[in-house]
């Protein structure tokens, strides 16, 4: 199921690019992000859309990179270092990225 890391490795490329739009072209409908086993941050593939383009907005020299990855079923999980800005520290999380058919369901984050 290398494919899936693959399809989660995309998403990253483009919330490094800052394209929303391709971000949550790999989504489904109902997806969502939110805080691990917590409250929904973003809802639905539209609220992704809509939640990513103002972190961008806020924070336009936003990245992150993958430092580590695991593939297990339908579960993609990314160690992440994430920079707001090129001055900023950065911080780390673990993503869980969850997919049903193909398609990202949910990502969670522990932070």
């Amino acid at each position: 199921m290398a494919g899936l890391t693959q399809i989660a490795t995309a998403m990253i490329a483009a919330y490094n690019a800052q394209d929303a739009d391709t971000y949550v072209s790999y989504m489904t409908d109902d997806a969502c992000e939110a805080g691990y086993r917590g409250a929904v941050v973003r809802d639905g593939k539209e609220g992704t859309r809509r939640g990513l383009k103002k972190m961008f907005a806020e924070f336009p020299e936003n990245r992150a990179e993958v430092i580590g990855a695991n593939e297990l079923g339908n579960y993609v999980v990314f160690h992440e270092r994430v920079w707001r800005s090129a001055a900023a520290e950065p911080f780390d999380v673990i993503a869980v990225y969850s997919f049903v058919d193909g398609k990202c369901a949910r990502v969670e984050f522990i932070r």
